[in-house]
């Protein structure tokens, strides 16, 4: 695999490190609030991305070692 492939999927899971991180604390916002269908809303997308994290850190995994 090239380099730059490699290091475009480091940057994918940084960004995705930060946008969930962004969207667990809208959520937690949302429940300070009490709006609870939109913390519902944004701590499922967050969890879903969180899945994606995973399985990309499994992925690069694989490739450095």
């Amino acid at each position: 695999m090239k380099q730059s492939t490699f290091e475009a999927l480091l940057r994918v899971y940084d960004r995705l490190d930060k946008i969930v991180k962004d969207l667990n604390d809208l959520a937690e916002i949302e429940l300070e609030l009490e709006a609870f269908d939109d913390a519902s809303l944004l701590q499922t997308r967050a969890d879903i991305l969180y899945e994606q994290m995973v399985n990309l850190d499994v992925v690069i995994s694989e490739l450095e070692g």
